[in-house]
Formats: C-alpha cells, sequence, structure tokens
C-alpha cells in the first residue's frame, strides 16, 4: 500500500502479485491491485484483476468484497 500510495506503481503491482499468489482468496489484493492498474492507465489489465477478484470473494463468501470490485468492473465496462 505505500508504493501504491506513494506513485510507485510498478512496486506495488509486484507487491500485490506476490500476494495474490500467496494468498489467491484474498480480495483485497485483487481489489488494491485494480485500483493501482486503473492509476496506470492499464484498463483492461484492471478489469482482468477485478474479475480475478470478484471470484476470490464469491470463493471466500465475501459479498462485500465482491460488490465493490463488481461496482469497480461496471465503471469501467
Amino acid at each position: 500500500m505505500e508504493y501504491k500510495n506513494s506513485a510507485q506503481y510498478e512496486d506495488a503491482m509486484r507487491e500485490f502479485h506476490s500476494l495474490i499468489a500467496a494468498h489467491p482468496d484474498y480480495p483485497p489484493g485483487y481489489f488494491h491491485g485494480g485500483q493501482t492498474l486503473e492509476r496506470m492507465g492499464r484498463t483492461h489489465d484492471a478489469r482482468e484483476m477485478y474479475r480475478e477478484g470478484v471470484d476470490a470473494a464469491a470463493r471466500k463468501g465475501d459479498g462485500h468484497a465482491k460488490s465493490e470490485m463488481q461496482a469497480a468492473l461496471d465503471l469501467l465496462d
């Protein structure tokens, strides 16, 4: 999050990818990764990250995270 908040987006994405690899059912990793990709102008990749996050949230039974990522995804579509 420190990388993201200080606009070090490439570093932030490396951390989010590592987090997701280690904890694939942790929805915040996808949500913040998607936001970071949006800030980088990588809309296509952000959509994919949010879609994966929706799936992760569904697997975990986290309706709040699922709806948050679906809303972010809807804004991009």
